[in-house]
């Protein structure tokens, strides 16, 4: 097998790990407080990561107050907040409609750069925010969705998840901010040491120790902490590393059409037409943001938005795809 088959193979299972996590959610949600679950999960991985480190070699990075304050900010938006609202959001709504919502994270940031930014969007990319917008709608508002009170909560849960999206994409702007960019496997661990240290306090106030925790929630935990978390990171990077920064971008159209599979698979959740219909327009949105980024320099690429991501999602860590393709992870970190 080629270097190239197998980066696609494994940028392929890593946005498969992604779609996962709304699976993994909502098993989650029926049974730990979103704190508690978001502690759990990431003392679990913290470990992994720090002997990740340690067996790279990797030095731990000291940032000066500026990127420290900025890191701090990272890891409440994109590692905890994102995860609890995450938690919350399937509480309520199906996964796939969580999937999808999810799914439209590369639209997200993109707008968020240029409502911060005051970028000045092409047509690319405002087709992309809008066929991202016209998908969630079609999850949220499709009609015939059973009694008002269940069809009110599902629009909750969705707005809950899609406010997970939003805080995910100021992770990323935040990102951009910082003087001396860390090299991915440092941010994935110092997202993961923060975010546990950020949601400890919560979680003991929640209690959960007082209640019966279900079986399948604590592997839900288990496994967001190890797959997607610390397995979806390594298999991105290391896919990325074969691929070009284009290449690895139409891989992130992966992500929903994987959680809506879950859903229906592990879930056993119905998945209608107007699901497919709302992944269609998110597929179709990456693909314009994609478009976009080849056009401009500089500007939002799918491939970036995930690869910045796992450091506070899936390990989500955090360079673009495009700056570290010819790297590889240990070489990353030995350069820190």
């Amino acid at each position: 097998m080629s270097e190239r088959s197998k980066g696609m193979w494994l940028c392929a299972l890593a946005m498969v790990t992604v779609g996962s996590t709304v699976v993994a959610s909502k098993l989650i949600a029926s049974g730990l407080p979103p704190f508690t679950a978001t502690a759990l999960r990431f003392g679990l991985a913290l470990p992994v990561f720090a002997a990740l480190m340690w067996f790279m070699r990797v030095r731990w990075p000291r940032p000066d107050r500026h990127d420290a304050v900025l890191l701090l900010c990272q890891a409440a938006a994109g590692s905890v907040g994102y995860t609890v609202l995450l938690i919350l959001g399937v509480r309520w709504a199906p996964a796939a409609d969580a999937g999808v919502v999810s799914g439209t994270l590369p639209a997200m940031a993109a707008l968020v750069a240029v409502l911060a930014l005051r970028e000045r969007p092409g047509r690319y990319l405002i087709g992309g925010i809008v066929l991202a917008s016209l998908g969630v709608l079609a999850i949220t508002l499709r009609p015939g969705d059973g009694a008002g009170e269940r069809s009110s909560t599902a629009l909750l849960g969705n707005l809950l998840v899609l406010g997970a999206v939003a805080l995910e994409s100021l992770f990323i702007l935040l990102n951009k901010r910082l003087r001396v960019p860390l090299a991915p496997l440092v941010q994935s661990t110092a997202m993961v040491a923060l975010g546990f240290l950020l949601s400890v306090i919560p979680a003991l106030l929640e209690r959960a120790w007082l209640h019966q925790v279900p079986a399948e929630a604590l592997a839900g935990v288990a496994y967001y902490a190890l797959v997607p978390t610390v397995a979806g990171f390594l298999l991105w990077y290391a896919g990325a590393a074969r691929l070009r920064g284009a290449e690895a971008a139409l891989f992130t159209a992966l992500m929903p059409v994987s959680a809506l599979v879950l859903a229906a698979w592990w879930l056993g959740e119905a998945v209608g037409g107007a699901q497919i219909a709302g992944a269609a327009c998110v597929l179709g949105a990456v693909g314009l943001v994609s478009l976009d980024g080849r056009r401009r320099e500089g500007a939002v690429k799918p491939a970036d938005v995930y690869s910045q991501s796992f450091a506070c999602r899936k390990a989500h860590g955090e360079g673009s795809s495009s700056a570290h393709r010819k790297s590889n992870i240990p070489e990353q970190g030995n350069s820190t």
